[in-house]
């Protein structure tokens, strides 16, 4: 047999492994492989607008991810804590994955979606969550979403605010904000910290502090 031939026809490798030292499947993703200090680690990593942003730091998808749970709860005031703790893991199956851009995801097509939506059931499910995020709840992170990558834009990307607002409408009314891109170690650290809070409150992690939610 030809030196390499058996090796070739083998199915690609299609686990990675994490510092924690878990391995993730990454086409059938177990709740048991996914830790949050693998998640904020690896946000804390990812560059929001492929890192075509201004400044010293990337706006990492953990700091994003943070700012999107605040925004939701300005939106609807008494949102449930587990609801809060889906907007702050809205992004997480991205600490695999990567951010990509909005118009890179639309070419891929269903595949990927299939893909993201595999990676959100694992996670949701490893953390208490339910396995599928209500409509209701999914239309405010999106708002919440849209909102934060408004400012980003605007502040960060190089878009003009009636480029900014055509793209992803305008954010709620008596919302401002003011950003400054974090090091990686300490979106980590705030990242870490919110989960925390937001689990505790939760119930999926009794606590003294439990419901001290900042």
């Amino acid at each position: 047999m030809r030196k390499g031939l058996h090796r070739a026809r083998e199915a690609p490798r299609a686990w990675q492994r994490m510092l924690s030292g878990r391995r993730l499947d990454l086409l059938d993703p177990s709740p048991m492989d996914i830790e949050i200090e693998d998640i904020a680690h690896g946000l804390a990593r990812v560059a929001r607008w492929n890192g075509q942003t201004v400044g010293e730091h990337a706006f990492s998808v953990a700091q994003h991810s943070v700012v999107v749970e605040e925004i939701a709860v300005h939106v609807q005031h008494d949102l449930e804590p587990r609801w809060r703790l889906a907007a702050l893991l809205h992004d997480a199956s991205e600490y695999v994955i990567g951010d990509m851009i909005s118009p890179f995801k639309a070419a891929l097509g269903m595949d990927y979606k299939i893909f993201e939506e595999r990676l959100e059931t694992a996670i949701h499910v490893r953390f208490g969550l339910p396995a599928k995020t209500p409509p209701l709840i999914k239309k405010l992170i999106k708002q919440a979403d849209r909102a934060c990558a408004f400012f980003e834009a605007t502040q960060l990307a190089g878009f003009g605010h009636q480029e900014a607002l055509e793209l992803f409408g305008a954010p709620p009314a008596g919302y401002l904000l003011k950003i400054a891109p974090q090091p990686a170690g300490e979106a980590q650290a705030h990242y870490l910290r919110r989960f925390e809070l937001l689990s505790e409150a939760a119930g999926y992690r009794p606590a003294d502090q439990a419901f001290v939610t900042e």
